[in-house]
Protein backbone atom coordinates (compact mmCIF):
# COMPACT_ATOMS: atom_id res chain seq x y z
CA UNK A 1 0.00 0.00 0.00
CA UNK A 2 2.84 2.42 0.82
CA UNK A 3 5.51 0.84 -1.39
CA UNK A 4 6.58 4.15 -2.98
CA UNK A 5 6.93 5.87 0.41
CA UNK A 6 8.86 2.95 1.92
CA UNK A 7 11.20 2.87 -1.07
CA UNK A 8 11.93 6.59 -0.65
CA UNK A 9 12.48 6.19 3.09
CA UNK A 10 14.91 3.33 2.51
CA UNK A 11 16.79 5.41 -0.04
CA UNK A 12 17.17 8.23 2.49
CA UNK A 13 18.33 5.80 5.20
CA UNK A 14 20.95 4.27 2.90
CA UNK A 15 22.24 7.76 2.09
CA UNK A 16 22.23 8.82 5.75
CA UNK A 17 19.70 11.59 5.13
CA UNK A 18 17.66 11.45 8.31
CA UNK A 19 17.53 13.01 11.74
CA UNK A 20 17.09 11.02 14.92
CA UNK A 21 15.56 13.25 17.60
CA UNK A 22 16.95 13.36 21.12
CA UNK A 23 13.74 11.78 22.41
CA UNK A 24 14.05 8.98 19.86
CA UNK A 25 17.67 8.40 20.78
CA UNK A 26 16.74 8.11 24.46
CA UNK A 27 13.89 5.70 23.67
CA UNK A 28 16.15 3.59 21.48
CA UNK A 29 18.79 3.46 24.23
CA UNK A 30 16.17 2.38 26.76
CA UNK A 31 15.23 -0.52 24.47
CA UNK A 32 18.88 -1.37 23.77
CA UNK A 33 18.49 -0.38 20.10
CA UNK A 34 21.56 0.83 18.24
CA UNK A 35 21.50 3.16 15.26
CA UNK A 36 21.97 0.03 13.14
CA UNK A 37 18.80 -1.47 14.65
CA UNK A 38 16.94 1.73 13.82
CA UNK A 39 18.17 1.71 10.24
CA UNK A 40 17.47 -2.01 9.94
CA UNK A 41 13.88 -1.38 11.03
CA UNK A 42 13.30 0.68 7.89
CA UNK A 43 15.37 -1.52 5.60
CA UNK A 44 13.63 -4.75 6.63
CA UNK A 45 10.32 -3.58 8.07
CA UNK A 46 7.00 -2.58 6.61
CA UNK A 47 4.66 0.36 7.01
CA UNK A 48 1.77 -0.82 9.16
CA UNK A 49 -0.04 2.48 9.63
CA UNK A 50 -0.16 6.05 8.37
CA UNK A 51 -1.17 8.88 10.71
CA UNK A 52 -1.79 12.55 10.10
CA UNK A 53 -0.03 14.95 12.45
CA UNK A 54 -2.76 16.93 14.21
CA UNK A 55 -0.69 20.13 14.36
CA UNK A 56 0.97 20.22 10.93
CA UNK A 57 -1.22 17.97 8.78
CA UNK A 58 1.92 16.15 7.64
CA UNK A 59 2.00 12.37 7.41
CA UNK A 60 3.90 10.09 9.74
CA UNK A 61 4.41 6.40 9.11
CA UNK A 62 4.49 3.61 11.69
CA UNK A 63 6.96 0.88 10.75
CA UNK A 64 7.31 -2.54 12.29
CA UNK A 65 10.13 -5.01 11.76
CA UNK A 66 10.50 -8.52 13.12
CA UNK A 67 12.90 -7.50 15.93
CA UNK A 68 10.80 -4.55 16.99
CA UNK A 69 7.57 -6.54 17.00
CA UNK A 70 9.29 -9.14 19.21
CA UNK A 71 10.02 -6.52 21.89
CA UNK A 72 6.70 -4.68 21.55
CA UNK A 73 8.05 -1.55 19.85
CA UNK A 74 7.55 0.24 16.55
CA UNK A 75 9.31 3.09 14.80
CA UNK A 76 7.52 6.25 13.78
CA UNK A 77 9.01 8.19 10.89
CA UNK A 78 7.65 11.65 10.24
CA UNK A 79 8.15 13.12 6.80
CA UNK A 80 8.55 16.85 7.26
CA UNK A 81 7.98 19.39 4.51
CA UNK A 82 11.75 19.91 4.27
CA UNK A 83 12.15 16.27 3.21
CA UNK A 84 13.87 14.96 6.34
CA UNK A 85 12.51 12.00 8.26
CA UNK A 86 12.48 12.33 12.03
CA UNK A 87 12.51 9.20 14.13
CA UNK A 88 10.94 8.11 17.39
CA UNK A 89 10.20 4.80 19.05
CA UNK A 90 6.86 3.98 20.62
CA UNK A 91 5.23 1.09 22.41
CA UNK A 92 2.64 -0.94 20.57
CA UNK A 93 -0.80 -0.08 21.85
CA UNK A 94 -4.13 -1.79 21.49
Amino acid sequence: MFARILKRMRELIRRGFYVMTTHADEEADADDFSVFDVESGILTGKIVERQEDAETGEWKYVISSRRQAHCGRREVWHFKSDGIYHYCVCGITG
